[in-house]
């Protein structure tokens, strides 16, 4: 049976991009994008909240192969990330070959024809021989789990589906959660606000931002000096590789593991007045048990007469406000979201229902196994399926480092497909369990598994107590990505 498409890849942020280029790169021309929303860019097209930016340096923040020299400042803010999205799209000729509004809701493999169908929310189906997953993880916006949030009869709005119609001049506002966006979306409302109350369940470790604007003569020199570009990818990419991979994989191996926390804590007392926010503001969990953040003026917001810092956890909501668990009711009129996203929960890993051979559920597997996947890229009993951010595949590095490095895989996959002619192509469960026991191992010098991580409410903590990151270097990543055996796939044909 002839399929629609060769290969189908779910997802049109920057994994799905940057693996429908690489894919014509390789050779691989038959191919359909799915996207979900009406414009490509994933977290870039949904997030317009008021201060978005990239959390690493931009010169990273790109494809090594597709380098630009436009960015306005060292941090892109979030339109520019949009449009270099839009800008890759129409280079690479990807837009002709996507589908925009086309939520996939299903996906089941066949064990008679080796072909995925897929079903998307409108009824829509198409059939491809091999499938790419790249929904990413921080797509679908997590509610606080608070009673009473049906009932307020004010704006409410979640950071990733800011309503910019909302007028915050004058209006009492609050936001609930100090996670990265409200790190950056704090600072940028609170000059607006009459009132703004920020309701913390963790506090965040913030270090300073190593942020500038880049003039245009900066920029005309990046554009026009032999190898400028090239040496500021290789500095940031050095930061990066410092700041999370080292840190967080090999923690107890550095020599200068609280370093980052001695320049938090400067960066706090530096920047927070009173003494009372500063301590309610002090992490006591280690830097790295969950997201940090930089930011030169969400501490410095505290300061302000108009912002208040509640720490007293919320037993409410109710039509008029808020009310906290000692009885006080504090009177809103928009109430901010910024909880985050599902990650490792049900409904987001899979984003959307999962069968392989047999049946086999994928949502069900990974419940009963533990979350686990071929260098994050295959699972057994999931023929020709294969995603870019798969439990153990991304290591903290750049995510365009992991879209680059997960696509190889892939591609080197698909190449021996086509030339043993196989249609079935299956990770075995000897690798997959090999690399499983591989990340386990690790574990012992990772960050995550110290007792102060207990108290740091972290995304990055699965049911189980794991923390599905690749313990690896980038460059080790990059390295295996190409030279991986191919006999921990099996390769068939059953045509």
């Amino acid at each position: 049976m002839t399929p629609d498409h060769e290969i189908a890849i779910i997802g049109g942020g920057f994994s799905g991009i940057g693996a429908a280029i690489l894919l014509r790169k390789a050779g691989f021309e038959d191919f359909l994008m799915l996207e979900e929303g009406d414009g490509v860019g994933g977290a870039w097209h949904w997030n317009t909240y008021p201060g978005v930016a990239v959390d690493i340096p931009s010169f990273s923040y790109q494809f090594s192969f597709e380098q630009i020299s436009g960015w306005s400042r060292v941090y892109a803010p979030g339109r520019e990330l949009k449009a270099y999205a839009e800008y890759c799209v129409d280079k690479y000729d990807i837009r002709r070959r996507t589908r925009l509004g086309s939520k996939v809701v299903a996906a089941t493999f066949d064990d008679e024809t080796h072909l995925w169908r897929l079903e998307t929310a409108d009824g829509w189906s198409t059939t491809a021989r091999f499938v790419v997953g790249a929904t990413g993880v921080l797509t679908q916006p997590k509610p606080p789990d608070i009673d009473g949030l049906a009932d307020f009869r004010g704006t409410v709005m979640h950071t990733a589906r800011w309503d910019h119609t909302v007028d915050l001049r004058g209006k009492r506002v609050a936001v609930v959660g100090t996670g990265a966006s409200a790190v950056q979306v704090i600072p940028s409302i609170a000059p607006e606000a009459g009132q703004l109350t920020v309701f913390q369940r963790t506090p965040i470790w913030c270090l300073p931002k190593p942020d500038a604007a880049l003039p245009g003569p900066v920029r005309l020199a990046m554009r026009r000096l032999p190898g400028a570009k090239r040496l500021s990818r290789l500095a940031s990419q050095a930061l990066v590789e410092l700041t999370f991979p080292l840190a967080a994989h090999f923690h107890k191996l550095l020599p200068t593991a609280g370093a980052g926390e001695r320049i938090g804590l400067a960066h706090l007392r530096r920047a927070v007045k009173d003494p009372e926010t500063r301590e309610k503001l002090t992490p006591r969990y280690a830097l790295g048990c969950k997201r940090p953040s930089f930011s030169n003026d969400y501490l410095q917001t505290f300061n302000r007469d108009n912002v208040t810092l509640e720490t007293t956890s919320i037993d409410a909501i109710t039509e008029s406000g808020v009310r906290t668990v000692d009885g006080t009711g504090h009177p809103v009129d928009v109430l901010v979201l910024a909880t985050g996203f599902k990650v490792f929960e049900k409904g987001n890993m899979p984003a959307f229902t999962v069968r392989g051979a047999g049946g086999t559920d994928l949502e069900k597997f990974w419940e009963e196994n533990r979350f686990q996947a071929y260098q994050g890229v295959s699972v057994p009993g999931f023929p020709n399926l294969f995603t870019i951010l798969g439990p153990y595949g991304y290591n903290g590095s750049s995510y365009f480092n992991l879209i680059e490095t997960q696509t190889a895989h892939i591609v080197r996959c698909l190449r021996n497909a086509r030339k043993t002619g196989a249609t079935r192509v299956e990770v075995t469960n000897e690798a997959n369990d090999r690399y499983f026991r591989s990340m386990l191992d690790r574990r012992k010098h990772q960050v995550f598994f110290q007792d102060s991580c207990s108290l740091a409410n972290s995304y990055y903590f699965d049911a189980n107590g794991d923390v599905p990151f690749r313990a690896s270097p980038t460059l080790e990543t990059m390295v295996t990505s190409r030279f991986f055996d191919l006999a921990d796939y099996a390769f068939a044909d059953g045509r």
